[in-house]
């Protein structure tokens, strides 16, 4: 007795084709030349205007750990720094850091996920101490700037670079 879904092709039989199956409308920003022929009816006038707009949070990643020399959590930053373009400014100490940046991103969900991710995934390239996260701020920019100019946020990164506490 051979067990199978209703109307399945036996095993082994090459029953099965693939086939190509397009992206959709949007996938990249539009249509390609050949796939535009193939579908009759108007483009969606608003297919750009669906997409969720990226937008610009700050984002300030808290680290700690064991203490490690500050000549070395010092040239950890600086690669990261150099790594990772959009790094405002770190502070550090032998056994903490602060490192603030701005980042795109769709949402805060998008913004805070790559924050994450990101003392992980430069942790060997750049030489980062073995900390763990143990912060994480993500605002949108309108909320930064209105912290700022109120003065109750965090202070400008006008000191761009990385700098001891």
């Amino acid at each position: 007795m051979r067990r199978a879904r209703p109307g399945a092709p036996p095993r082994g039989t090459g029953g099965r084709a693939l086939t190509s199956v397009g992206a959709g409308i949007g996938f990249d920003g539009s249509r390609s030349a050949d796939r535009r022929d193939e579908r009759p009816g108007p483009e969606p006038a608003s297919a750009g205007q669906e997409r969720t707009q990226s937008k610009l949070w700050h984002i300030t990643l808290c680290v700690s750990g064991t203490e490690i020399p500050l000549k070395e959590v010092r040239r950890g930053l600086e690669q990261l720094a150099h790594d990772h373009p959009f790094l405002l400014t770190s502070r550090y100490a032998n056994d903490h850091a602060e490192v603030r940046y701005w980042e795109e991103a769709r949402d805060l969900h998008d913004a805070a996920a790559v924050a994450l991710r990101l003392w992980g995934e430069h942790r060997s390239s750049a030489g980062l101490p073995p900390w763990e996260i143990v912060g994480l701020e993500v605002i949108d920019r309108e909320t930064y700037h209105q912290r700022v100019a109120e003065g109750y946020g965090p202070p400008p990164a006008a000191p761009v670079g990385v700098h001891p506490y």
